[in-house]
């Protein structure tokens, strides 16, 4: 985390995504609500390589880590699917009051991955954390609840979805420095 906390975190942007004013004025009728996917995190995408994060992600060998060959056979092994390499890479780091509204992330638009993926996401929260949670559907309802305030863990899983993290809630007194890591891998599912 303290690699992170120095090298990364002033070089990522907030990513944020309000509910539309008009969501509920511009209804015509009762239950006729819809929701985009709403959100508030710092984050950046590993993805050029002349940008800020990446080249501070690659001094700290985050990117050699996140494109190894162990990285991609952990997730194969956890999986039992063959997985192509050189993964899709974001970094977010969560902050009070920081979250992910409901969301499925399916991509029919993109033919190697509209059938699913897999995310392998390595997780780091510090002692200021008091709770973050992921909330995901099951049976086609918000029924299971998943603590991600962890000091270090991983989840790997196939999407897409539907799911959403709380917003992140800080102890009291600890505001400034509660921050939760996510080390995000996306894969192709090889065909």
């Amino acid at each position: 985390m303290q690699l992170l906390d120095q090298h990364l975190y002033d070089h990522l942007r907030v990513e944020q995504r309000r509910i539309a004013p008009d969501s509920i004025s511009g209804m015509k009728e009762n239950y006729s609500d819809t929701l985009t996917k709403t959100m508030h995190v710092k984050t950046g995408c590993l993805l050029t390589k002349t940008s800020k994060v990446y080249r501070a992600a690659e001094r700290i060998g985050l990117i050699e880590m996140m494109r190894s060959e162990s990285f991609a056979r952990f997730a194969e092994v956890v999986t039992g699917l063959r997985l192509e390499r050189n993964p899709s890479m974001q970094v977010s780091c969560y902050q009070p009051g920081d979250y992910a509204g409901p969301h499925n992330d399916h991509h029919p638009e993109f033919p190697a991955i509209r059938d699913g993926y897999i995310d392998f996401h390595v997780m780091f929260a510090n002692g200021a954390v008091a709770h973050h949670y992921l909330v995901y559907a099951e049976e086609g309802h918000f029924s299971k609840i998943v603590d991600i305030n962890i000091h270090g863990a991983i989840s790997i899983y196939k999407l897409p979805f539907w799911h959403f993290t709380t917003p992140l809630k800080a102890k009291p007194g600890r505001e400034a420095e509660a921050r939760r890591w996510l080390l995000l891998g996306s894969f192709v599912i090889a065909r």
